[in-house]
């Protein structure tokens, strides 16, 4: 078993084999559910894990863990991170360090349901306006093939292509 990047080569070689071999098999569906624990606290589970959200005492929540926008630059952070990690993998390319920095701008205004004044541009919508990600890899090889590694990685990033389209979303109620 040969591993770079602390990946298995063989796995992820048979990984991508075998959706060329059989594309619907490429077809994936992920699933998250959520429970409400009082105040702003929430758990949320995808398979056997499970996470706590919560909203700083600033937004009048309790600060037990990141809100649900710092986990959406979290997400961002983590897909980018493991796509530079299998690409540069599958590319031959040992890599040393990757940290990636993100911040992004949301105006409260309109999640608190107001309406800022016109004069100051703020965003009537609830929601980022901009995320920067500052990415700092280190690996063996040079800077060309690092840059054409991060180009190619934010074009396949799931998270940052959910992020900059339009996708569908229905949400429906069940009352108990």
């Amino acid at each position: 078993m040969k591993m770079l990047n602390g990946l298995d080569l063989e796995k992820l070689v048979a990984t991508v084999e075998g959706v060329k071999q059989n594309w619907t098999a490429g077809k994936t569906v992920w699933k998250a559910n959520t429970k409400w624990k009082g105040g702003f606290k929430v758990w949320t589970c995808s398979r056997d894990f499970t996470l706590l959200a919560d909203e700083p005492e600033m937004l009048c929540g309790t600060d037990t863990a990141a809100n649900p926008v710092e986990m959406v630059l979290q997400a961002y952070g983590a897909c980018l991170t493991i796509g530079y990690a299998m690409n540069a993998a599958a590319r031959g390319i040992e890599l040393e360090d990757i940290k990636i920095d993100l911040e992004g701008e949301i105006d409260l205004p309109g999640f608190l349901g107001l309406e800022a004044p016109e004069e100051l541009n703020m965003d009537k919508l609830p929601g980022y306006k901009n995320i920067k990600a500052t990415v700092k890899i280190k690996g063996k090889t040079d800077a060309k093939t690092l840059e054409e590694l991060h180009e190619h990685v934010l074009k396949t990033s799931p998270v940052g292509i959910t992020l900059k389209r339009p996708v569908e979303i229905e949400a429906k109620l069940e009352v108990q």
